[in-house]
């Protein structure tokens, strides 16, 4: 009677191992760890020409099987498990060569296109619907503990080959061209190119076109050129005016003598 009454004034110690059990599963199979999985499979179909059924996209969209992995990985993470977080995800790494770690925060809808050396860190955040594509890497810039990888808002591409390191915030719907490196943060719908990466757009939905991107450099370097052919003529108009001044000179001491 008395172990009755306790079980009524606390009933936390009523709980059975198996119930607990079954609220993980039922967690695990609920719409919120499902529908990031739905967003993940139908986004690639508006993403990617190629993609033309469901069973080349299932068996042959490395993007999706790290995506896919990195979820169970990440649920696990959160849920205090040490060690088949890492080994899932260095499973997802050797398989589809996509490496992100189990703790960072991957919205839904995120499309990871062809994927090869794909790095993403702990502790970076990527917001729905982005678009990365391979040898990208979120990383960090040093050392540092707690938050030392970027925040990747929603709608945004990030360009083959690009590096956006350190604890940076990428606005939302930005464009990050093909092999940039961004060390800042970057405002709203906005375009990025160059090392270091550079605003050089903003104007919001434009699209990431890498054959019409500006090259940086190349238009610093045409400036430059420019200037110096301007200095060059100058340099050779005040030549030709001393010379000029020179072969006057003579005559007119000549006259004056006279």
């Amino acid at each position: 009677m008395q172990q009755t009454l306790n079980s009524i004034r606390n009933p936390k110690t009523t709980i059975k191992p198996d119930s607990a059990n079954n609220s993980l599963l039922k967690n695990l199979l609920s719409g919120n760890f499902l529908e990031p999985l739905l967003s993940d499979f139908c986004i690639i179909f508006e993403r990617d020409p190629a993609a033309r059924n469901w069973l080349e996209v299932v068996f042959c969209y490395p993007g999706l099987h790290a995506i896919c992995l990195h979820r169970l990985a990440h649920w696990l993470h959160r849920r205090g498990v040490v060690f088949f977080p890492r080994l899932i995800s260095h499973l997802g790494r050797f398989l589809t060569g996509i490496e992100i770690h189990p703790g960072a925060e991957i919205g839904k809808g995120v499309f990871i296109d062809h994927g090869m050396g794909v790095v993403i860190g702990e502790t970076a955040i990527v917001g729905d619907y982005t678009l990365i594509y391979q040898g990208v890497t979120l990383g960090g810039t040093g050392k540092e503990s707690g938050k030392r990888h970027p925040t990747i808002g929603a709608n945004v591409v990030v360009g083959a080959g690009a590096k956006v390191l350190g604890n940076i915030q990428i606005g939302d719907r930005v464009r990050v061209g093909a092999g940039s490196v961004v060390l800042r943060d970057v405002p709203e719908d906005s375009t990025v190119v160059g090392i270091p990466g550079r605003v050089i757009s903003r104007k919001q939905g434009e699209p990431l076109e890498h054959g019409k991107l500006p090259d940086v450099e190349a238009s610093v370097m045409r400036s430059l050129l420019s200037r110096i052919e301007q200095l060059e003529q100058q340099l050779q108009e005040l030549k030709v005016n001393r010379q000029q001044s020179t072969v006057n000179s003579p005559e007119s001491t000549v006259q004056s003598q006279k």
